[in-house]
């Protein structure tokens, strides 16, 4: 069993207690990739009513990226744009996006985030809505980024026919992502404190 803490309240932790828990932290951190893959696979054999199953989809559109010349930083947004199915039936973007979030650029996590609404255009008209909700994000900067990713790489991606490579061609490329965040709520907390220094 490994050493643990032995507040039973935060405020009354220690320094050695959280020397303890970071090292944790660090070795749990480092799994990351494997628990992210672990749970994309959740989606293999749910097919929801598509012509494939949303693993096979998630794989599809990677290989699609992964194909055009995207980055290893786009492609790994394509592998795990349709993550959060599971989890976040009604708001899946959200959760794809927050798992993305400290990894990828602002424009990337905008285009993941905001993709549910995008790729609405090729479908929202067959079930009552309006295809056109994402006109709503016209003036955004990131707007023709996320049009084009549905376009060449989401929409298509649903093709039994078509490669779909397998997740060990991703892996290295999630590995080396979620190996230093760029970006994450507690480097954002100290950044106005190092600009009042």
């Amino acid at each position: 069993m490994n050493a643990r803490a032995n507040f039973v309240r935060m405020q009354d932790s220690t320094q050695q207690d959280w020397q303890l828990i970071g090292g944790e932290f660090m070795q749990f951190a480092q799994g990351l990739p494997a628990r992210v893959i672990k749970h994309l696979q959740i989606l293999e054999g749910d097919y929801g009513g598509f012509p494939i199953d949303r693993y096979s989809h998630s794989l599809q559109t990677a290989t699609r990226a992964l194909r055009d010349g995207r980055d290893e930083e786009y492609v790994v947004c394509a592998l795990l744009h349709d993550i959060g199915d599971t989890l976040g039936t009604m708001n899946h973007p959200d959760i794809a996006a927050a798992i993305l979030k400290p990894f990828v650029s602002e424009e990337n996590h905008w285009m993941v985030a905001h993709h549910g609404i995008f790729q609405g255009h090729y479908f929202f008209h067959h079930i009552g809505l309006d295809r056109d909700l994402r006109e709503n994000f016209r003036s955004h900067p990131c707007f023709d980024r996320t049009a084009e990713f549905c376009e060449l790489y989401d929409n298509p991606a649903f093709d039994p026919m078509a490669e779909t490579l397998p997740i060990s061609e991703f892996e290295p490329m999630l590995r080396r992502l979620m190996a230093q965040p760029k970006q994450s709520i507690y480097k954002a907390a100290q950044q106005p404190a190092a600009a009042a220094a």
